[in-house]
């Protein structure tokens, strides 16, 4: 390696020393497509001589092969490792490379410029202390510049080092470099950056990169290199108090249990009172441990174990925070959500949020706006597209510990994960609590379910019936309550259409607006559940994450999902509302079978096949579920 070698060649131990001491400066490359940020990294590298002589030797052959520069080394291909990349010149994914001066040790991330790929940008910036943005001279700021500007700063990034690149592409004309960095400044006002230092260069021939560029003698100012090795970056959280997630609970011997987690925020001390959240509970650490043995205090960043003075139930997920200064605990809160799916976002749709060390059950409300990144204007939305960022409100499944993002980014980020993918499909940022998951408590009641259960003489329950449009689900459903209350059974009946008229009237058909529907008429079904009665719902509700909220919404046991299997063939050819044809004909959008889709139950109670059996068999063979299952008996 080219690294500088006095010291290792006079003494390797305290190289190492010095090495490992050296602070730590974590920063992204982002910018428009082409402006150069590959080159910038690359160029880095060799300046840096971080480059071991086979990659050299591989750059070479790779610049003859794939380079765009003629004779000279590519530098970009240092960091497109993609074969996509290579082919198209572009980078797709987020490539981190490390290297290290006399100075300091760097981690870089090269963010792709592509919009549909914002979502990659983003991970990269989510644990970067600095953002270096990228301008080609030749364009000026474009609107790809300002999203990533506007997610720098979201994301909590307060230094940014503005690089207008390919100077030399306009005859290092100071000008050019003044009026782009008066625009980008006077754009970063309004998103309260501060800290923002601009640099001319041009990445492929090394001008201000590392040293001062005689082609730039108007510029006063620190080279690249110069800038990264010197710029103060203190981790927000960092002179916080403390916070530490609990990962795992160590217990290698009955003599000894320990709490092991990554300190987010704040210091830990032999001593210190902590309490512990979502409990409450209080105690004093008694050892602060780590695999080369106790410390006296342990700072953030560090991973450690504690040990506390008191017996106290901890598990995965709790936080442990000082006494006198906890985290917040809620399970609403006001957030900021980009979202990184080709799926929009749907309000009410079922999600799993990952926060710290928890993973919960949640559901999103309504956009409160969409940002518009260009000129960071407030828009209305009823859903979150790809790429884009809007401001909703988060409900999860349980109270969590927590801080705003502003104060604690460890503590107040979260991603949010399909349920039935499992993919990654946005993150967010927590701003505060709302008051109302302070204020509303549930309110004990001395007649509860059972006792509602007993006087009607058997249990409770939802019967969901779905299907598509014409397949007979109301049909069914009318002769299942008709059968039911000839053996007495309490029971009613929310049918679809019935329920569009008043509970549903302001609601379209939009995915959206279908996944409200359901989650409207499981909240009505569960109190109805509650109340003791069999529920019966006749809903095409389309989609498995909704059925799937509404069986969450009831007890185990009182949800019994009847699939009414009609063929689509068969549907459209009784089609007695001629729903079908307006369809086919495209005068009514977002209709289930036609233009938006129906996804078949996988596991549900009872699957009717209507070819096979006529409603009064069908409605009997559901009755007689109820009574095999032991919800009601035959006398009622």
């Amino acid at each position: 390696m080219g690294a500088p070698t006095s010291l290792i060649e006079q003494d390797i131990e305290k190289y190492l020393v010095v090495h490992q001491n050296k602070s730590l400066l974590r920063f992204i490359t982002c910018g428009s497509v082409d402006d150069g940020k590959s080159t910038l990294i690359g160029r880095l590298l060799y300046e840096s001589k971080a480059l071991l002589e086979d990659q050299l030797s591989a750059l070479e052959g790779d610049s003859r092969k794939f380079g765009t520069q003629g004779d000279e080394l590519d530098f970009a291909l240092l960091v497109d490792g993609l074969s996509a990349e290579r082919e198209q010149g572009i980078t797709i994914d987020v490539a981190y490379r490390f290297f290290t001066t006399e100075r300091r040790k760097f981690i870089v991330a090269d963010t792709p410029g592509h919009e549909q790929y914002t979502r990659n940008m983003v991970t990269g910036a989510s644990t970067a202390d600095l953002a270096v943005i990228l301008v080609d001279a030749r364009k000026g700021v474009l609107t790809q510049t300002r999203r990533h500007s506007f997610l720098v700063a979201l994301l909590g990034i307060r230094h940014i080092v503005l690089a207008i690149n390919k100077l030399d592409m306009v005859g290092y004309s100071r000008e050019t470099f003044d009026a782009i960095d008066r625009e980008y400044r006077e754009f970063a006002s309004k998103l309260g950056v501060e800290h923002i230092v601009s640099i001319p260069l041009s990445a492929l021939r090394g001008d201000n990169i590392t040293s001062a560029s005689a082609n730039t003698p108007w510029y006063v100012g620190p080279s690249l290199l110069q800038h990264l090795e010197e710029v103060a970056v203190d981790a927000i959280g960092a002179a916080g108090p403390l916070r530490m997630p609990v990962q795992w609970v160590n217990r290698p011997s009955p003599d000894f249990r320990g709490f092991c987690g990554r300190i987010l925020g704040g210091r830990v001390r032999p001593g210190d009172r902590v309490r512990v959240l979502p409990s409450g509970k209080q105690s004093t650490v008694a050892r602060v441990n780590t695999f080369d043995g106790d410390l006296a205090e342990a700072q953030a960043g560090q991973s450690v174990t504690l040990t506390l003075a008191d017996e106290i139930d901890i598990s995965r997920g709790d936080v442990i925070c000082a006494a006198a200064d906890p985290a917040g605990l809620a399970d609403q809160f006001e957030t900021t959500v980009v979202w990184m799916n080709e799926h929009a976002m749907l309000p009410g749709r079922p999600y799993l949020v990952k926060l710290g060390a928890n993973t919960l059950g949640a559901s999103f409300g309504q956009p409160k706006y969409l940002i518009d990144v260009n000129n960071l204007d407030h828009l209305a939305a009823k859903t979150l597209a790809l790429n884009e960022t809007g401001v909703c409100n988060l409900t999860l499944d349980r109270a969590v510990a927590f801080d705003a993002y502003a104060d604690n980014r460890d503590m107040g980020s979260f991603i949010v994960i399909d349920r039935l993918s499992n993919q990654t499909v946005g993150a967010g940022l927590l701003h505060f609590a709302l008051r109302r998951s302070q204020n509303i408590h549930w309110q004990a009641v001395e007649v509860d379910k059972q006792a509602r259960a007993r006087q009607n003489g058997h249990k409770p329950c939802v019967l969901w019936l779905t299907g598509l449009s014409g397949s007979g689900k109301s049909t069914i459903a009318n002769i299942v309550e008709r059968q039911l209350h000839a053996l007495d059974a309490r029971t009613y009946l929310l049918d679809g259409d019935n329920v569009r008229h008043g509970l549903s009237k302001d609601l379209g058909f939009t995915d959206a607006d279908r996944v409200e529907n359901i989650r409207r008429i499981g909240e009505v079904a569960r109190l109805m559940v509650d109340a003791g009665m069999i529920v019966i719902t006749a809903f095409i509700s389309p989609f498995r994450s909704e059925r799937r909220l509404a069986r969450s919404m009831v007890g185990e046991g009182e949800f019994v999902e009847i699939f009414v299997d009609t063929p689509l063939e068969i549907v459209e050819q009784r089609d007695s509302k001629g729903l079908y044809r307006k369809a086919r004909k495209g005068e009514l959008k977002n209709f289930t079978g036609v233009d938006s889709p129906y996804e078949i139950p996988e596991s549900p109670e009872l699957h009717i096949e209507t070819l096979r059996s006529d409603p009064e068999d069908a409605a009997t063979g559901i009755v007689d579920y109820l009574i095999q299952h032991g919800v009601m008996n035959a006398a009622g």
